[in-house]
């Protein structure tokens, strides 16, 4: 009897939620889904939910906000478990994709990928670390990645009256810059993703694989050029040589206001103005030049992917979800409030009306990512590439610094197979 009147009661209209039931008797499914903090709002996911539950009514969804701090450990812990009780879909750093598609942990995403999502015109810096081989299991949601954070009054008072296109024009306007006791730029001497993107523009890698194998490539000739026009550059302000650009903060140092021009995200600014009030209209934002003024130069490309585990209860619920979140409509509206890059290029006109995110957009559109490699974690945990820089601008010969590099960057990049 008890039984009979649970479920009498269980299809009552005010108990339809609470037994997870829908009208006509059939299940409603929940798809389990992991977050990162911070990376949209509480009024985005909220609207998001409503949407896709309104529109899925078989599917029900159970968003958990996840910490960055320990994500790598708890993220292998999750996609080990034989159970199905963990997270159908998961937000994973872009770079990090390797790491957990290593072991055939992640579910093959490729065919949707092609068939359904548009993979053609993904974001580059995004999609490629989310493949291995021919395989894509990493599916981009959203880009951030550096532009050029200028002040528009010393600008104007050095006679530069329109953003540098190419980077020759950099190197002049920065040298006109950098005088009457303000610095023409203020650049870390460690601060390797700007140099990273100055090598790619010169054809040049960080490491290539040849025959499986990883090798560090910084003494490639081209990547020899990328890290002199950094001298070049860099030499134009008092950035320390042997830190980053996080020691001391650049936020701070360019909020001092003798300083003209900072490589960062557009969102620095804020904290420039915070520490700062009277810049607050002074700001302005470029694309990192290229070589020529065709396009902006190559950055490194920062942000998000969605994977789902390969243990998940019911992938093609787990697909539906990353469809939706990065379909055009809602990857949109997540650019829009997030002040992000779009997944594609082709819906780079979504944040036009923002200048900063504009500049940031136009260089995603060239955007590469670290070595698509699990080990490269490995070089970054002892990162030689920074020793290496500090060593050239105290003035060592960089073709013999950059060989010592590129050899504890192979030895980083070879697995430990004992």
């Amino acid at each position: 009897m008890r039984r009979r009147l649970l479920a009498l009661l269980c299809v009552t209209g005010s108990l339809l939620s609470a037994c997870g039931m829908l009208p006509g008797g059939h299940e409603r499914k929940t798809v389990t889904v992991w977050l990162m903090k911070d990376s949209a709002s509480k009024d985005f996911l909220r609207r998001f939910t409503e949407d896709f539950e309104h529109t899925h009514q078989d599917l029900r969804l159970d968003i958990r906000i996840q910490e960055w701090t320990g994500i790598v450990a708890k993220v292998r812990d999750a996609l080990k478990k034989d159970t199905g009780d963990g997270p159908d879909v998961i937000e994973v750093g872009n770079t990090q994709v390797p790491l957990y598609a290593d072991g055939g942990r992640l579910a093959d995403l490729t065919l949707e990928s092609m068939r359904d999502w548009g993979k053609d015109t993904w974001l580059p810096g995004l999609a490629q670390p989310g493949k291995d081989g021919n395989k894509q299991y990493g599916i981009p949601w959203y880009a951030a990645n550096r532009v050029v954070i200028y002040r528009k009054d010393l600008f104007g008072r050095a006679g530069i009256t329109r953003a540098p296109k190419t980077r020759d024009e950099w190197l002049a306007d920065t040298g006109k810059l950098d005088s009457a006791g303000n610095q023409g730029i203020y650049l870390a001497g460690q601060d390797w993703y700007t140099l990273s993107g100055f090598i790619w523009d010169e054809g040049g890698d960080l490491a290539r694989q040849k025959d499986l194998e990883w090798r560090g490539t910084l003494d490639s000739p081209a990547a020899l050029r990328g890290m002199d026009f950094y001298r070049r550059l860099q030499a134009l302000g008092d950035g320390p040589v042997d830190a980053d650009e996080e020691h001391p903060p650049q936020a701070g140092v360019f909020a001092g206001g003798k300083v003209a021009q900072i490589v960062a995200v557009p969102g620095l600014a804020q904290a420039i103005v915070r520490q700062n009030p009277a810049l607050k209209d002074k700001l302005g934002f470029f694309p990192v030049p290229g070589p020529t003024a065709g396009r902006p130069g190559t950055v490194f490309t920062g942000g998000s992917d969605l994977v789902v585990p390969q243990n998940t209860g019911d992938q093609f619920a787990a697909t539906a979800v990353v469809g939706a979140l990065t379909g055009a409509k809602w990857d949109t509206e997540l650019a829009r409030a997030m002040n992000y890059v779009p997944n594609k290029t082709t819906l780079a006109g979504a944040v036009d009306g923002e200048e900063g995110v504009a500049a940031m957009a136009a260089g995603a559109a060239h955007g590469r990512a670290t070595p698509n490699t699990p080990q490269w974690a490995d070089v970054e945990a002892d990162n030689p590439i920074k020793e290496y820089m500090t060593r050239v601008l105290d003035g060592a010969d960089p073709a013999t610094e950059a060989r010592r590099a590129s050899r504890k960057i192979t030895e980083a990049l070879t697995p430990d197979v004992g």
